[in-house]
């Protein structure tokens, strides 16, 4: 059901933890499934490319598979790039995902654009193509019963 390269990212997943003082954290979660993605992404200034990436994921193994190819994927690219990073893409470099787990790479490419919202809101500029995530869950927040 699952292919090689799922089962290879959700066995031996890559660019798991946290980045202090990261330029932009974007968490996201689906109220349905349960599964819950924290993106953090450590952007040079300068030249906006992702220096590094890492991701921490509570949920199933597609969504932990999604959530570390999405890390490899943005890796080494300008925010212009990462903003290309699609739900497809994702799936794609995967080899596929069963129809009833599409929504953990959707879920992947929300937290990747979440975590740029954080870091535009932070640096005061406007990414080109990015709206306010739907989906961002605010660490404390005490109403667990709101969709996402």
């Amino acid at each position: 059901m699952y292919s090689e390269k799922v089962m290879d990212h959700f066995q031996h997943p890559r660019n798991v933890g946290e980045i202090e003082n990261a330029s932009g954290v974007g968490t996201v979660g689906n109220a349905k499934c349960g599964d819950i993605m924290r993106i953090f992404l450590d952007i040079d200034d300068k030249t906006h490319i992702i220096k590094d990436c890492k991701f921490k994921t509570f949920g199933c193994g597609a969504a932990v598979a999604t959530s570390s190819m999405a890390t490899e994927l943005v890796m080494g690219k300008t925010i212009e790039e990462a903003m290309e990073v699609t739900n497809k893409a994702v799936m794609e470099a995967l080899d596929g995902l069963p129809p009833v787990k599409i929504h953990c790479s959707l879920l992947a490419e929300e937290a990747i654009h979440a975590a740029l919202w954080d870091y535009a809101e932070k640096h005061h500029i406007k990414i080109e193509g990015l709206s306010k995530p739907k989906s961002d869950i605010h660490e404390g927040e005490e109403d667990t019963e709101e969709e996402y």
